[in-house]
């Protein structure tokens, strides 16, 4: 079986062109190939897939074989990937989610090739029943107290069709136990099917450093859902504006944008190919 590995920001996949093969099992897939000491080595499996409604399908699997709704870099590696690999001659591109429909406009470098890509991730959810989590406040979710190993957070509830908890600490983050704290709180009962968990540092209105724990996959350098999902509540809590905000990652920095005009979320950032290779198991 033909696979390619990707990385948007170090956030790195495992991707399959299901145009041209067929996957019986994607979880047990997933699980064995996303192993980094006996597998490729990947935060999870992403297949590409015909649409009935949209240029392509995107199925995303965690590591630990669960499907997920959506994950911002790795659909712009899915934009990259049938663009350059020429299945959709288009720059700007429909992509059917489990989250809905996204679309991804492409940047392209002097020889065609995408460098580049910004996705309409739509409008943030907000209602607590939509996210989902248990909160008395309804929409927004700006309050929610919680303790993990003893000490205590204050969340924002935030889903870009996967739900995530956003708190703000005063800390570096860079120095920031986000496994201790993260694996903790993904699984609280607060959360039905669980959450991503943002431990964000604010600079400026303008400049966010984020750390990420994900939902079935533990720490990854990059979430672009998480991204969207920490402007949000920068933007909820005044702690930044509607103009774009640079995110810093682990694996790099995202540019987001809440938009005042229509309420849809964007970003941009890069999609590169790490590398292709077959699967012999």
């Amino acid at each position: 079986m033909k696979f390619t590995k990707m990385q948007g920001c170090g956030n790195d996949y495992i991707y399959i062109n299901c145009f041209e093969q067929h996957i019986d099992d994607p979880s047990a897939l997933a699980a064995a190939m996303s192993d980094r000491h006996f597998g490729v080595g990947s935060d999870g499996l992403v297949l590409i897939l015909p649409s009935e409604k949209c240029d392509c399908r995107m199925r995303m699997f965690n590591s630990d074989s669960s499907e997920a709704e959506m994950c911002g870099n790795a659909i712009r590696c899915v934009g990259k990937f049938v663009h350059d690999r020429k299945i959709i001659n288009k720059d700007v591109i429909s992509v059917e989610t489990l989250a809905g429909i996204k679309i991804l406009k492409l940047k392209l470098d002097e020889n065609g090739e995408t460098v580049s890509v910004t996705v309409d991730m739509g409008e943030p959810i907000l209602n607590a029943d939509d996210i989902p989590v248990i909160a008395e406040g309804r929409s927004p979710v700006k309050n929610l107290k919680l303790s993990s190993c003893g000490r205590d957070f204050v969340f924002s509830c935030v889903s870009m069709g996967n739900p995530h908890a956003i708190t703000f600490i005063d800390e570096d983050v860079k120095d920031f136990d986000v496994e201790k704290y993260g694996s903790v709180i993904e699984t609280d009962s607060h959360f039905p099917r669980k959450t991503n968990v943002e431990f964000v540092q604010c600079i400026d209105k303008n400049h966010l450093k984020m750390r990420v724990w994900e939902r079935g996959a533990g720490e990854t350098l990059a979430c672009g859902t998480g991204a969207c999902a920490c402007v949000t509540a920068a933007v909820l809590n005044s702690k930044a504006g509607r103009e774009p905000v640079e995110v810093e990652l682990l694996g790099g920095t995202l540019t987001i944008e809440w938009n005042e005009n229509d309420n849809h979320i964007y970003m941009t950032g890069p999609a590169e190919f790490s590398f292709d290779g077959v699967w012999l198991k």
